[in-house]
C-alpha cells in the first residue's frame, strides 16, 4: 500500500536527475495499479470477509475525518500565502525575510515556528507548500516539517504535566536541534 502512494505521488523529476526517476514517473501510475492490485489480492488471502470489512470501514472514516482537515488546510494556506503570481495577507517578503534561504538562523526559525505551532493532520503539506512558493528555503521547510508535528504549545503543557519541566525543556530543545540539523544538513544538499 505504502509503495502504491509513493508511485502514485511521485513528482516528475529535474531534467539533471537520472534516467532510472524519469522512468518511474513515466510508469508510475501503472506501477500505482500493480501496487493497489496486489493490495487487493493481498487482503483477500489474509484477511476474512470481517476483517475486510473492518479494514475499508476504519479507512472510509479515516478518510472523513481527514480531507475536511486537509482542505481547509489548502485554502487557509491559499489566502494566507496566495498562489503562484499573486499575493496572499502575509507578503512573500516577509517569509523570505524570516525563513528564505538555508541559513542557520531560517533554519533555527522555522524549527522554533514549527515547535510552537499546531499542526492538524495533514495540513502541514499544503501550509508548506504556500511556504515554499512564498520563498521559504528547503531547509528551513524540511526543520518546520520535522519540528512541527513532533511539538505543540498544548503538547508541551501536557508534556511538562506529565514528566516535568526540566525533562520537557530537553525534549523541547532535542526536538529543536535535531530539526535544525537536519534542516541545515538538506539545504546544504
Amino acid at each position: 500500500m505504502t509503495a502504491g502512494l509513493v508511485f502514485a505521488t511521485w513528482a516528475k523529476p529535474d531534467s539533471e536527475s537520472g534516467s532510472l526517476f524519469t522512468l518511474i514517473y513515466s510508469l508510475k501510475w501503472y506501477l500505482a495499479a500493480v501496487c493497489l492490485i496486489m493490495t487487493v489480492i493481498f487482503s483477500f488471502r489474509t484477511m476474512d470477509k470481517g476483517e475486510r470489512t473492518t479494514w475499508l470501514d476504519e479507512t472510509w472514516h479515516y478518510a472523513k475525518l481527514i480531507i475536511p482537515l486537509l482542505f481547509i488546510g489548502v485554502f487557509a494556506a491559499g489566502f494566507l500565502l496566495g498562489r503562484p503570481g499573486h499575493e496572499g495577507v502575509i507578503p512573500s517578503s516577509i517569509i523570505e525575510s524570516l525563513v528564505g534561504g538555508n541559513s542557520f538562523s531560517s533554519v533555527l526559525t522555522a524549527s522554533v515556528i514549527g515547535a510552537l505551532m499546531y499542526f492538524a493532520t495533514l495540513t502541514e503539506i499544503p501550509i508548506l507548500q504556500g511556504l515554499m512558493g512564498a520563498g521559504m528555503g528547503k531547509g528551513p521547510a524540511l526543520a518546520l516539517l520535522l519540528s512541527g508535528p513532533a511539538l505543540s504549545l498544548p503538547s508541551m503543557l501536557v508534556i511538562r504535566s506529565v514528566i516535568g519541566t526540566k525533562k520537557t525543556l530537553v525534549y523541547i530543545c532535542l526536538v529543536i536541534i535535531m530539526s535544525v540539523c537536519a534542516g541545515m544538513i538538506y539545504g546544504k544538499f
